[in-house]
């Protein structure tokens, strides 16, 4: 169910007079600039990326709307900051989103926020050495692994596919690294892990680099999607990364995870729904450094599971998908 107590059907069937009187909200020129601080990730992530690429098409839009990127450990740190009220936006992955509306995991209570879209899908890599031993996950019992920096959506769905294998806790568990995507990479070019674990979109550039320098193997994780939804709900679907990138010679399955655009509940609908408006009219520009070949689309947008859609949010798929 939606903030508003409709289901996502009902948004996007709703009849041509709740149309027209949304469409009437809209009337009038910009007001005064309006300032939304937008919690991302590291600088030289694809969340930061997106919040750049944000920022500059809000204010080529002419909306009156100024976003701040704000650089941060990712996922759960901006959930956080969210619902304390440091930042209005926030970008996260599904299944952290879905953790903190519900209090569970990482939050101890259930946290205010909302969804405006579901913007792309973030892939799980695993990688590892090609000429290593290492051959799936359970291979990695006793080792030392990459698993994302400390708040990151990474840090989640790498704990939770160790946690289904059997490797957190028990006589020989992996040994958890809390590294970011260039720490990773550099220890697993040194040698001081064993692999890493990643979530973002396809190619992601530090990996391709790396597949450059070093024959890589990507591990399957689709086999783990069952497991994962049947405990955490259809946050996780099954997605390949495809023959030809990092130089696979065959796609692999793995383990897919949607990436949310978040507000605070008292962002103003107004704002909600000029923002929305410039993600649409420009998400090939949001989404190019981010993932290739990736679409955004209305109904893909609204499906944001447990997290409750923005007053806002429903009031802008009313007015321009009817």
């Amino acid at each position: 169910m939606t903030s508003a107590g409709m289901s996502r059907r009902d948004v996007m069937g709703a009849g041509l007079g709740a149309c027209a009187a949304a469409l009437a909200g809209c009337a009038g020129g910009p007001g005064p600039v309006r300032r939304l601080r937008l919690a991302t990730g590291p600088q030289g992530g694809p969340y930061y990326a997106f919040g750049k690429a944000l920022a500059q098409a809000a204010s080529a839009s002419g909306s009156g709307l100024e976003i701040v990127p704000v650089s941060t450990a990712a996922s759960v740190n901006n959930l956080r900051k969210l619902d304390e009220g440091s930042v209005e936006l926030a970008l996260a992955m599904a299944d952290a989103a879905e953790d903190a509306v519900l209090g569970r995991e990482s939050f101890s209570r259930p946290a205010a926020v909302t969804a405006l879209a579901r913007v792309y899908v973030n892939y799980t890599h695993l990688v590892v050495p090609a000429g290593g031993p290492v051959r799936s996950v359970r291979d990695l019992a006793g080792r030392p692994v990459a698993a994302g920096a400390a708040g990151s959506g990474v840090q989640v769905v790498a704990q939770r596919v160790l946690e289904a294998a059997g490797l957190r806790g028990g006589a020989a568990p992996a040994h958890e690294r809390w590294l970011g995507l260039t720490p990773s990479v550099r220890a697993l070019r040194e040698g001081t892990v064993d692999a890493l674990f990643w979530s973002g979109g396809v190619p992601t550039l530090a990996l391709s680099e790396l597949a450059r320098e070093l024959p890589l193997r990507f591990l399957p994780l689709d086999g783990y999607v069952g497991p994962l939804r049947e405990r955490y709900a259809p946050v996780y679907t099954a997605v390949t990364l495809p023959a030809g990138v990092y130089g696979l010679a065959e796609p692999v399955g793995t383990l897919g995870v949607g990436n949310y655009l978040l507000a605070r509940e008292d962002v103003p609908e107004s704002s909600v729904r000029e923002l929305l408006g410039v993600v649409f009219a420009r998400w090939r520009d949001l989404l190019r450094e981010v993932t290739a070949g990736a679409r955004l689309e209305p109904r893909f947008a609204i499906s944001t599971g447990t997290v409750p859609l923005h007053p806002g949010a429903i009031a802008h798929y009313r007015a321009v998908y009817g």
